[in-house]
């Protein structure tokens, strides 16, 4: 809904007692609202990040400016456009606090019945001192929600569905903690201050690598290596710690000593939450095309090659909040092959009635009856 305009039409050049400057400003950034509301071409990102850049009132002014829109989309827009950024703006039309992000932590959450707030992601900022840099800051996602997220070092995070991670940065380490869910992390270098994420009674510390961690309702971890090394140790170690072990776990003849994993670019290994040893956990090698089906849901999708359905309902109600019910338990032991789009339940009940023979009902209360049809 096109509102910018209109509502700093007029009222905007009297504040402003002629300042020509401050109202092209502003008329700039309310066309530059109107085009991402209508979606941005390729081009139009770039000429938008430039424009930006060029005066921190650019930036400062469409983030104003977007927080009178009807539609906070514009706003997840923003997020994905700019690494860095923070403003704090007043609305008039709603009466509420809001501090808008434009970088890929704009984290939106509704606290009360008057407050909209996102959380302050100091360490992100372009500029901070070491206190700043010790405060932890969430990035999260809802259901059905994949995002992604760029960090103060260049480090990129992306987010699949109903996932909390808490980021913590400090002059000598980089520590992040997935609280629940699964995460790609694409790490940027820098060997003074490692990068670690725990998760449960675990913590991965990458080697200039990209990564996927899954944390299972089954209290279990998933490390999948696609680039470089990750090494696995408690997550109860100390930096000082973690810097000795990736040297020694690079030095060979002092790994085997050392009560830590290093897995390496086209692995895989799954660790159970009270594992009574890190270094005797196996470790899976895994093909690319493996990797890319178990790491489909990056690109939205969801893959199976002939699992049970039960196991791929299971896959599946991770990314909606319908709960699946199988009425007919011989249907729970059928194979079940193909892609699907990732939280699109109407397109797979449509896929299981026309291809596997299975009809489906809605209760009230979202909970979805699976029937066979014969």
């Amino acid at each position: 809904m096109s509102n910018v305009s209109q509502l700093f039409g007029n009222d905007n050049k009297q504040k402003n007692n002629g300042n020509v400057q401050g109202d092209n400003i502003q008329e700039l950034a309310c066309l530059w609202i109107s085009r991402i509301d209508r979606g941005l071409t390729t081009a139009e990102k770039q000429q938008l990040v430039t424009w930006c850049q060029q005066n921190n009132h650019h930036h400062s002014t469409l983030l104003e400016m977007a927080s009178y829109w009807d539609d906070l989309s514009v706003l997840n827009e923003l997020r994905d456009l700019f690494p860095l950024a923070q403003a704090k703006i007043q609305s008039k039309r709603h009466r509420f606090s809001v501090i808008a992000l434009a970088a890929s932590f704009a984290i939106v959450s509704l606290i009360g019945a008057n407050t909209l707030l996102n959380e302050s992601f100091l360490p992100y900022l372009p500029s901070f001192n070491e206190q700043m840099l010790t405060q932890t800051h969430t990035l999260k996602t809802k259901v059905g929600e994949q995002t992604s997220f760029t960090l103060q070092d260049g480090s990129q995070i992306q987010l699949n569905t109903n996932s909390l991670i808490e980021v913590k940065f400090s002059p000598n380490h980089r520590l992040l903690t997935l609280v629940r869910g699964e995460a790609r992390f694409d790490v940027a270098k820098d060997k003074n201050r490692p990068f670690t994420v725990t998760a449960g009674k675990k913590s991965f510390t990458a080697l200039g690598t990209i990564f996927n961690v899954q944390k299972t309702d089954s209290l279990a971890m998933e490390l999948v290596v696609t680039e470089g090394k990750v090494l696995i140790t408690k997550a109860s170690m100390p930096v000082t710690a973690i810097k000795e072990s990736l040297t020694q776990a690079l030095t060979p003849f002092k790994s085997d000593t050392l009560e830590a994993k290093l897995v390496v670019s086209g692995e895989k290994i799954i660790i159970a939450e009270h594992s009574p040893s890190i270094k005797t956990t196996p470790v899976e090698k895994v093909s690319l095309d493996q990797i890319h089906r178990d790491l489909a849901w990056q690109q939205g999708m969801l893959i199976f090659e002939g699992e049970p359905l039960s196991i791929a309902l299971t896959e599946i109600s991770r990314y909606t909040t319908n709960h699946f019910e199988i009425v007919d338990s011989e249907l729970a032991t059928i194979n079940v092959a193909g892609y699907f789009k990732a939280g699109d339940i109407d397109g797979l009940l449509s896929s299981l009635q026309s291809n596997f023979g299975i009809n489906f009902s809605k209760n009230p209360d979202g909970k979805i009856l699976l029937t066979s049809a014969n």
